[in-house]
């Protein structure tokens, strides 16, 4: 017959496995990587966002100047298409959108145009007298009229940008597939001209 294990050998070989620290720094890297791969990725994508609205921010400065000048009113497709290929340097596929709205001044920005509320109601209605500030012949709560303007107006540019993240993070964690940037600048019209305000009187609906 053989001769039986001692019973203090299991334990011995356990010591030993604890001891060794073969493969221990593969194991720790493999917990690690995901998350330190994760994290490198947000911070490019954090830091090409970034990048991006600067390069907007700074390119819309520049246009809006030169949107203040005389005659920059023949020339707007050109000043946005300025802006548009400072931007698809960086984001060949990004969906750029234009807005200008001009005011008399800076106070008028975003102002309602005025009105005589008649009946009390806080709401511009039932036939009740109004100042067609901006010409179209209907009430807005945003006074400005869409445009360049004309000489000495205040106007308001804003440029949004819209394109694909540069890494798919969405797939990954809870954040949205596509970013949308804003830039907007405000700049007064040079007095190369007349100021033109004889705002008309509207009636509400």
């Amino acid at each position: 017959m053989g001769k039986l294990a001692s019973p203090a050998r299991p334990t011995v070989v356990l010591r030993r496995l604890r001891k060794d620290q073969r493969g221990a720094a593969l194991v720790e890297f493999a917990l690690v990587a995901p998350a330190m791969l994760l994290a490198l990725i947000g911070l490019f994508d954090l830091s090409y966002n970034v990048y991006t609205s600067s390069l907007l921010q700074g390119s819309i400065q520049k246009a809006a100047r030169d949107s203040t000048i005389e005659g920059a009113a023949g020339n707007q497709t050109a000043i946005d298409q300025r802006v548009s290929d400072v931007v698809r340097n960086i984001v060949p596929t990004a969906e750029i959108s234009f807005q200008r709205r001009a005011y008399a001044d800076f106070a008028d920005a975003s102002r309602p145009e005025d009105y005589s509320d008649l009946n009390g109601d806080g709401r511009c209605n039932d036939d009740e007298p109004f100042e067609d500030v901006n010409g179209n012949g209907v009430w807005d709560e945003d006074r400005g009229k869409s445009g360049m303007g004309g000489a000495r107006d205040a106007v308001i540019y804003i440029v949004t940008v819209e394109y694909d993240r540069l890494f798919p993070l969405h797939k990954l964690m809870p954040v949205q597939e596509n970013i949308t940037t804003v830039a907007r600048t405000v700049l007064r019209n040079q007095p190369y001209g007349q100021q033109v305000r004889e705002p008309s009187v509207g009636n509400c609906v």
